[in-house]
């Protein structure tokens, strides 16, 4: 008998059962009684889970999203929502700040929060009432950070930034080595404050490649993070601790599928096509969750038609890293996979005068810095500039038909 029909018999025997490894009669009949979807906390909880994600489905229809009823939008709306869930049952259903884990929020087929081709996150969850020792290593990447996220509410559903620190603002060793004591009351050495109402910890890893880093599958920033007094091991699931984990699951997922609205009234975005707004530092990035205090930002939608071309001029400033990325109206990047749409520094061929000049179309126009639209008439395009060292040129835009550019 071959191994793969035998573990196909041992499953529909009941596994050890089939074996005569486990008989009936040593079984109480209390554990007997309640079956699945019989009054147990579980059930109830999967119940809210399931009847959130048909909620949030059906909300697609909402005039708040400004979908318009368009087909492909909304199953693009759809594709959100599971990435979303997809995020969630990978790192909130495991969330255990006594036990914590680094777990990478995006990959080229995983896309939710403004993902960024040349950046690797992590997301860990935490507790202020704990001590966390975090150990890593630059591993070449030009920015590093962390930042404290707090608890959203259904008032503030984007949330909010704790402390944050950065790679400039902790030792680092010859080799790129570091560690940081996170918690709520000062330590010696490089420390991140916890708040009260922390929940997590987000960290970000930038270079400027020719190759952006998140197409590298075997990519994974050296990273950990555990208690400084070792926890005792997880007690075995139960009814009452697997149903807290799909209700915090479930939490998690209502507060991170909402239409926009106002929440993205900030002086860098634009709401006129074609047209950006002068980068510049929001203090109030830290009412933004998972945004970064260091980022000087510019973001605009672009509008074009099939026989034109936007192009975009400009000068990258000195600054840590800096990068032009499409996205959807979800704030998922395009694909990046099979396509250039996005361009960091390394990335951008230079006028004679240290400037650039980006072509943003539908299909290459022969010539340096384009970026692909797949075709589509509207998407957002996003600045991104990090820890800059000068004031940043205006970015300026034009509209022109395909047909006059010159390769």
């Amino acid at each position: 008998m071959s191994r793969r029909d035998f573990l196909k018999g041992f499953a529909l025997a009941g596994g050890g059962a089939g074996l005569g490894l486990l008989s009936l009669n040593v079984l109480k009949p209390s554990m007997l009684t309640t079956a699945v979807g019989d009054g147990t906390e579980t059930a109830e909880a999967m119940r809210e889970l399931i009847e959130l994600i048909s909620l949030k489905d059906a909300s697609f229809e909402d005039p708040a999203w400004r979908l318009l009823g368009d087909e492909d939008t909304l199953a693009e709306a759809r594709l959100l929502l599971l990435h979303t869930i997809n995020h969630t049952l990978d790192v909130w259903l495991s969330a255990d700040p006594m036990r914590p884990a680094f777990k990478r929020w995006h990959y080229p087929d995983k896309k939710l929060f403004g993902d960024n081709p040349d950046a690797i996150y992590y997301e860990a969850s935490v507790s202020a009432e704990q001590i966390y020792r975090i150990k890593g290593n630059t591993d070449g990447a030009t920015y590093t950070s962390f930042s404290v996220e707090l608890t959203k509410t259904k008032e503030d559903r984007i949330g909010k930034l704790g402390a944050t620190l950065n790679d400039t603002e902790f030792e680092i060793d010859a080799h790129g080595n570091y560690e940081i004591i996170a918690s709520a009351t000062p330590h010696e050495g490089n420390w991140l404050k916890l708040a009260p109402d922390a929940v997590s910890i987000t960290t970000r890893h930038y270079f400027e490649l020719e190759e952006s880093v998140a197409l590298d599958p075997l990519r994974n920033i050296p990273l950990v993070i555990e208690p400084l007094e070792p926890p005792a091991p997880a007690p075995p699931p139960s009814d009452a601790s697997v149903a807290a984990s799909i209700r915090r699951a479930t939490q998690w997922l209502d507060r991170s599928v909402n239409p926009l609205g106002e929440d993205m009234s900030f002086s860098w975005v634009s709401r006129i096509p074609n047209k950006l707004p002068a980068p510049s530092l929001e203090r109030n990035n830290e009412d933004i969750g998972y945004a970064a205090m260091d980022n000087v930002y510019s973001m605009a939608p672009f509008v074009i038609k099939p026989d034109q071309a936007l192009i975009i001029r400009g000068r990258w400033p000195e600054c840590r890293f800096a990068s032009l990325v499409l996205w959807n109206r979800f704030l998922q990047t395009f694909d990046y996979r099979y396509r250039t749409i996005s361009r960091n520094r390394k990335q951008t061929t230079l006028e004679e005068d240290g400037s650039f000049k980006m072509i943003l179309a539908h299909k290459d126009p022969g010539l340096p810095n384009w970026l692909d639209s797949e075709g589509r008439l509207f998407g957002l395009m996003f600045w991104r500039f990090q820890l800059p060292e000068e004031e940043i040129e205006p970015l300026i835009t034009e509209v022109v038909p395909f047909a006059s550019l010159k390769s």
